[in-house]
């Protein structure tokens, strides 16, 4: 089994000899072994979580490269008549803390989550629409993430944890979580 050595962000790759398609989940990982297309096994052991984007790259101890695929996973795109509608609804996401990606779009775009029923119900009570879609998931980091993705919600390497990768910690008491971590 070969050792990524290192991360290339998209752009400043070179050809890669394989693939490697990950979910958000296994893009946000810290270690972990991976299976490429091609069926080697590579693994991941670095000091902090990856935080990958579809077209970055693996750098193996070998020298070669494996790609990185993003796959496609069931969300729930959310969008509004407004850009002020949609700016609440992504303001009462983001007090729960869910990882929510930016779409942009001439009408003010949309945001997408992870498929949740309560947090679809919330929105459509916000004046949003909700579509169940299935789309590759790339969140935004954070304020504080530092280029990966800062905030977790636990991991097989961390348990139950609840780190936002800022060092500073914000009571969760003033505000109600409706959601799963999952």
């Amino acid at each position: 089994m070969l050792r990524i050595t290192a991360i290339e962000r998209k752009g400043k790759t070179g050809p890669a000899m394989d693939t490697v398609r990950l979910d958000h989940d296994q893009r946000s990982r810290r270690r972990m072994v991976f299976r490429t297309e091609g069926g080697a096994s590579i693994l991941l052991d670095m000091a902090r979580p990856a935080g990958l984007r579809d077209g970055d790259a693996f750098r193996l101890e070998d020298g070669s490269r494996v790609g990185i695929e993003a796959t496609a996973e069931a969300l729930l795109e959310i969008g509004a008549a407004s850009v002020s509608e949609l700016v609440r609804i992504a303001w009462h996401l983001g007090n729960r803390h869910l990882p929510t990606q930016l779409v942009p779009g001439a009408d003010g775009g949309r945001l997408r989550i992870r498929q949740d029923h309560v947090i679809a119900d919330m929105a459509k009570g916000l004046g949003g629409t909700v579509t169940a879609i299935l789309a590759p998931f790339d969140p935004e980091g954070g304020a504080y993430a530092g280029g990966g993705h800062g905030h977790s919600h636990g991991d097989a390497d961390h348990g139950n944890s609840h780190d936002h990768g800022h060092g500073q910690g914000h009571g969760h008491g003033h505000h109600d979580h409706e959601h799963e971590h999952g």
